[in-house]
């Protein structure tokens, strides 16, 4: 489509946030008595949002003007935050992560796929160079350390080789019948010329000819205009590209011309910006470095006239003289120590009473605390909000600079000045005002030399300052080697410890696979169920959303990472061949997030209890540093397990246990690692400490019938034609799914690749597929049993 329908989608999605935006001030605002309204009117925002979420990540992935993208970006990281924070709200109040979302949907006018979580493309494209760099630099690592195998070159078959030749020449002859044909139609042309001259043309010929002539001639023009135009707006009209002497770089061979367009656009903008500041500094700098100085020197005139001396200078760690602006005016704070000593000294007189009262009299205690629970059961208000501003100031910055701009003539999508001009003068500002600091901090020691005699800062500051020193010489060391340990670590550089870690195993490579790979359909029984009380097994596109809204839309953006609610660790449960282990690859597939692999088999490598603390912090300092980042731990449950420990192997499991709430405690908002553990047997865990270190538990199913032998994509073809199989009448899918009852999408795939050999592919014309051959391989696997599933939930 063109830019313009995307500009479209934008400002038309805009319109639906502004709605979306409005009702909240009106409804969510306002304490709600009944549950199942509140529930409504939150299931209700969710799909909204998700709409809104959908058409503004497809309007962001198309646009080329980069200060759109820029705006539509923010705008996305919102409605991306605020999704994640309904959602919080909907669980807290109904205490499930699945909800009955049937009614709401027919009420909305729709379908179940419109409630699947997208996932943003530019979590990858815009480190896309970098990822595949890091990719090939594990992939080498690992060759040299005999971890991968290399692909074997296999020799062309002499059947191959023929081929090849008969392709080869088959081109040959192509082009040679075409240079014949053409030449005989030139012969056949002049000799039509030649007739033509010979007998002479009449005056209707000869306008035709003219008309021939001219349309012709003014086509090509105008195909040569609209070629000019098209290499224009891919970034080609220099003159080496023109020319053909040029080549891009291999980074960017790898993406699509709108791409392509994007990474040559914002070589530009960086270049527009660099110019901007340097003109903003040299007209505008001297008018705000003459400004500053005025207004730090009218503040330290009013604090010296009304404490009776000059201020210290705020040093620079603090903020310099911005500290300066931030704080109160001289007589609020004057207002303020006033009133905080009357509050102290009625404090005092309060307690000259109470120590006068007799003793006997026992202390009241005081009321509880007003907490979620309380407010859930008298009334409900929806907490506050970390995206709301964020999307109300992107919105009121779409009607101010976007919402009436005229983007047919903008044909080049090049940028705007004045947006850069506003974007650039802070750091401007920021730059002069550093250089102001040095300037006035000079002037003001000089002038306190001068009028009040003081040769340094003195006071209160540079009493705890020398009272730190103190201190700090008298500090006794701490005991233990893990000082040493981090100061070995703090000496290393990041490729040498991601080198260690992917040769001992700790790092290692992502299997390419996407969310939706993972397939699965919608059940209504399900949600019938749910509106009856009962809490039946999620299904699979309920766990989709939970990873995606847990695991991939923090761990891709930042802003939401920072300021969403924070989910650090993720538990996936389910039997065994469900697809967990599938499902953390998906998570770094869809984020290009670094695998780190902790699973117990796997840490025997760093023994002892500081050999583990060292390898956590390996792992937590690459992992910051590469970030985004996912620590899987496999069979978690092991390092869990209840009573004493056996043997050594235990002993270091417990170990590991007992470091990972000190691990996660490391990590803050803004650093983007997710631990994810998986485990087939979570019963066998301790559950005190086991569920304390796992914020979010996703209950993982078996796939149902539906998945099984779906209406429009079924696991049994999919997984058979994948593996080469071909399709007939004697294969009974019907049957397959219901005989498959109870059984894993693992059992599925090691079924269809038991039987489907090469042998069994190569015989496969002359002898179909039956269903009997899947049956009997199917009989030798045990499904999951019904107790085992009631143990799970």
């Amino acid at each position: 489509f063109p830019t313009s329908t995307y500009i479209k989608m934008w400002a038309d999605t805009q319109r639906e946030l502004d709605t979306m935006l409005q009702r909240e001030r009106e409804e969510f605002l306002q304490p709600q008595e009944e549950p199942e309204k509140v529930m409504k009117m939150l299931a209700t925002a969710y799909v909204q949002y998700l709409e809104i979420f959908r058409k503004l990540e497809e309007a962001h992935d198309h646009l080329i003007h980069q200060q759109k993208r820029a705006a539509v970006r923010r705008a996305l990281d919102g409605v991306m935050g605020r999704i994640l924070e309904i959602k919080r709200e909907m669980v807290a109040l109904e205490n499930s992560e699945c909800h009955s979302m049937a009614g709401i949907l027919m009420e909305l006018q729709r379908v179940p796929e419109d409630i699947e979580i997208p996932i943003p493309k530019y979590f990858i494209k815009e480190n896309l160079g970098i990822l595949q760099d890091r990719e090939k630099y594990l992939q080498e690592i690992l060759l040299n350390a005999g971890l991968l195998e290399q692909e074997p070159v296999t020799a062309m078959t002499l059947e191959e080789g023929v081929r090849v030749i008969q392709v080869a020449e088959r081109a040959r002859q192509g082009r040679a019948r075409a240079a014949f044909m053409r030449r005989i139609h030139l012969e056949e042309k002049r000799q039509s010329k030649k007739e033509e001259q010979e007998t002479g043309k009449s005056p209707d010929d000869a306008a035709t000819c003219i008309q021939k002539v001219w349309r012709g001639h003014s086509q090509r023009k105008k195909t040569e205009r609209l070629r000019e135009e098209e290499i224009i707006f891919l970034g080609m009209n220099s003159a080496e590209m023109i020319n053909g002497t040029g080549s891009l770089p291999p980074d960017l061979e790898a993406m699509s011309c709108l791409q392509k367009a994007n990474v040559l656009q914002g070589e530009v903008q960086e270049r527009a910006d660099f110019s901007f500041r340097h003109e903003l500094k040299r007209t505008e700098g001297p008018h705000i470095k003459e400004t500053l100085q005025d207004q730090i020197t009218q503040c330290f005139l009013e604090c010296r006239h009304i404490t009776g001396r000059f201020p210290d200078y705020p040093p620079e760690k603090t903020g310099g003289s911005k500290a300066i602006f931030i704080e109160k005016h001289p007589e609020q704070v004057l207002e303020e120590l006033a009133a905080k000593k009357a509050k102290a000294e009625a404090e005092k007189k309060e307690k000259e009473k109470k120590g006068k009262e007799p003793k006997e009299t026992a202390p009241e205690k005081k009321p509880p605390k007003v907490g979620k629970q309380v407010r859930n059961e008298s009334s409900w208000k929806m907490g506050p909000s970390n995206f709301l501003l964020m999307l109300e100031e992107g919105s009121s910055q779409y009607q101010v600079f976007w919402e009436n701009r005229d983007n047919r003539s903008d044909f080049l999508q090049d940028h705007d000045p004045e947006l850069i001009k506003g974007e650039e003068r802070e750091e401007v500002e920021e730059e002069i005002r550093v250089q102001v600091d040095e300037v006035m901090q000079e002037k003001l020691l000089r002038v306190k030399e001068a009028v009040d005699g003081e040769t340094g800062p003195q006071g209160k500051a540079g009493k705890e300052k020398n009272s730190g020193e103190k201190k700090k010489i008298h500090r006794k060391p701490r005991k233990g080697g893990h000082e040493n340990l981090m100061m070995s670590l703090a000496c290393r550089t990041i490729d040498s410890l991601y080198q260690e870690l992917a040769e001992e195993g700790l790092l290692i490579q992502v299997k390419n696979v996407n969310l939706s790979d993972y397939i699965g359909y919608y059940d209504c029984l399900r949600s019938i169920l749910r509106e009856t009380g009962a809490q039946p097994m999620p299904s699979i596109p309920e766990v989709r959303q939970l990873v995606a809204l847990y695991g991939i839309l923090p761990l891709g953006s930042q802003t939401v990472h920072e300021n969403a609610p924070l989910v650090k660790s993720l538990l996936l449960a389910g039997p065994a061949g469900v697809g967990k282990k599938m499902l953390v690859h998906a998570i770094c597939t869809e984020t290009g997030a670094n695998l780190f692999n902790l699973t117990p088999s796997n840490t025997g490598k760093y023994p002892g209890r500081e050999g583990l603390i060292m390898m956590l912090h390996m792992i937590l300092k690459v992992g910051k540093e590469l970030q985004p980042s996912v620590v899987w731990i496999g069979d978690t449950e092991r390092i869990f397990s209840k009573g004493a420990p056996k043997g050594e192997e235990e002993v270091n499991f417990k170990r590991l246990a007992k470091l990972l709430p000190q691990f996660l405690r490391a990590l803050k908002p803004k650093d983007r690692v997710l631990l994810v553990g998986t485990s087939s047997r979570p019963f066998d865990a301790n559950l005190g400490p086991f569920c304390k270190v796992y914020q979010k538990i996703i209950l993982i199913p078996k796939p149902d019938y539906l998945t099984r032998f779906g209406k429009y994509f079924t696991l049994w073809k999919h997984y058979i034609l994948q593996r080469g199989g071909a399709l007939t009448k004697l294969l009974n899918l019907n049957c397959l799914a219901q005989v498959s009852d109870g059984f894993t999408q693992g059992h599925v795939v090691d079924v269809v690749h038991t039987v489907l050999t090469e042998l069994r592919l190569l015989q496969m014309d002359r002898k179909p597929l039956r269903t009997a051959e899947f049956v009997t391989s199917l009989a030798r696997h045990d499904p999951v049993y019904k107790e085992e599933e009631e143990t799970f939930q």
